[in-house]
């Protein structure tokens, strides 16, 4: 036996054992909302609709109700307090009532947590750890990830969030004093780069998206019980957008992109309304809207972003790739920054570009809008602001804070609240940090 034929053996042994490992598979079990017999009602979005209640705002959409905001600051101007946050995490900030609320995870524990924080003085409320022990491993999770990427949801009463923990998504809610009201399995996962969607509030429900290479799935449970409503199985692709929720065509539709389509659901009871082939199999981004038309964009490996009307159909679509960040519709254009830092501006309706900027920097946030302004973080610690309107692109500020910037911004009453990372490296800290025009609250007095 030569030896040549030998290591080839061995070659192919190798082959043959990394496909097997690569291609475990989880089948998911659906569940219908008629068996699990859950009821779906209404829910009271008042106490949360001032506020920044969920993954891009009250309205799952990037925009902040039109209010008093600052455009310009720095490391201390417009600082209204600063506080360390412990462990790491990519979650954005939600603000409800007089909390603001973050994930976090602390790798060297292998913790998982929900933190509050008085929102006048920054201090620590409350901390919670949801998950001891069961990270995936290292290589499981993108260098650029963190064991808490996706952002809490809050529906006025409680806080409802999913982990990755123990090769499961693991729901929780827990109550505004950090007590656990329920922990739920929504199903099994295999993980490529670790898991980033954040959780969804349609009606009573609460929504989870988990496409992954062992089963993907889309899987509703009762806000009140953790009881599962229904589940509905994807493909088995690597993918990691959130799902939105948005009423397009005269009819609330469950959206998310990823496994090479753009994909439509009721909301209400998971039933499919259509699937159009496009884009890549990997997207990050959340899916955006008007009353009649639908974007997205990814990915890897195709380059795509896309316009549908409300049944699926394609607009008009360009191969440009908007990957991590979100992009956000303002009237009848379409705004998106890339991962390495050029901003677009679509006609929604039609794809021409109205403008194309290259800011500067890499991107993983997304945009939000509050006045007519778009405000964006890149990873070197600077927030972009730059107008909505006009046919050309029109600079307000670019403000520098801290080294870093991973999360999406969030508004309420006048504040803005901003995550980054000051230091690098194993020195590097992450803090929450409260901005406000410090002069026109002054001149207000």
């Amino acid at each position: 036996m030569s030896r040549q034929w030998l290591s080839c053996k061995v070659v192919l042994l190798a082959f043959s054992i990394a496909v097997i490992g690569c291609s475990k598979t989880n089948p998911v079990s659906e569940i219908s909302l008629k068996q699990s017999g859950v009821a779906v009602v209404d829910r009271d979005t008042a106490s949360t609709s001032k506020g920044w209640p969920a993954w891009r705002g009250p309205n799952g959409d990037g925009h902040a109700e039109d209010q008093p905001l600052l455009t310009h600051w720095d490391d201390l101007t417009n600082v209204v307090w600063r506080t360390n946050v412990p462990g790491r995490g990519h979650s954005s900030p939600v603000v409800v009532g007089n909390a603001v609320y973050l994930t976090t995870a602390l790798e060297d524990k292998q913790i998982q947590q929900v933190i509050a924080f008085d929102r006048e003085s920054g201090d620590l409320k409350w901390r919670t750890d949801l998950h001891s022990g069961g990270f995936p491993s290292k290589r499981s999770i993108h260098p650029k990830g963190t064991n808490a990427n996706g952002t809490l949801a809050c529906d006025g009463e409680r806080l409802f969030i999913a982990f990755l923990n123990s090769d499961r998504i693991i729901a929780s809610a827990l109550d505004l004093n950090g007590e656990i009201i329920w922990q739920k399995e929504i199903g099994k996962f295999v993980s490529k780069f670790g898991y980033a969607p954040s959780p969804l509030l349609y009606k009573s429900l609460v929504i989870f998206a988990a496409d992954n290479r062992g089963g993907g799935y889309l899987a509703a449970v009762d806000g009140a019980t953790g009881e599962i409503a229904w589940r509905v199985s994807r493909e088995n692709r690597d993918t990691y957008s959130s799902a939105a929720v948005a009423n397009v065509g005269g009819r609330d539709q469950l959206l998310i992109s990823g496994c090479d389509m753009l994909a439509s659901y009721d909301p209400a009871t998971g039933n499919e309304n259509w699937k159009t082939r496009c884009l890549s199999e990997a997207t990050c981004g959340t899916v955006v809207s008007s009353s009649d038309l639908i974007f997205a964009s990814g990915g890897y490996p195709e380059k795509e972003t896309v316009c549908l009307d409300a049944d699926g159909n394609r607009v008009w679509e360009n191969q440009t790739k908007i990957y991590e960040p979100s992009m956000v519709v303002v009237g009848d254009h379409l705004f998106a920054v890339t991962d390495d830092g050029i901003a677009y501006c679509w006609a929604a309706g039609t794809g021409d570009v109205i403008w194309k900027k290259r800011l500067g920097g890499n991107f993983s946030a997304s945009p939000i809008v509050c006045n007519g302004l778009a405000y964006v973080p890149n990873l070197e610690g600077e927030t972009f602001v730059f107008s909505t309107a006009g046919e050309e692109y029109q600079l307000i500020a670019k403000n520098e804070l801290g080294n870093d910037c991973y999360a999406s911004p969030a508004v309420a009453d006048g504040q803005l609240f901003l995550r980054i990372g000051v230091g690098q490296g194993a020195d590097r800290q992450e803090q929450l940090v409260c901005l406000s025009d410090v002069s026109a609250a002054e001149s207000a007095q």
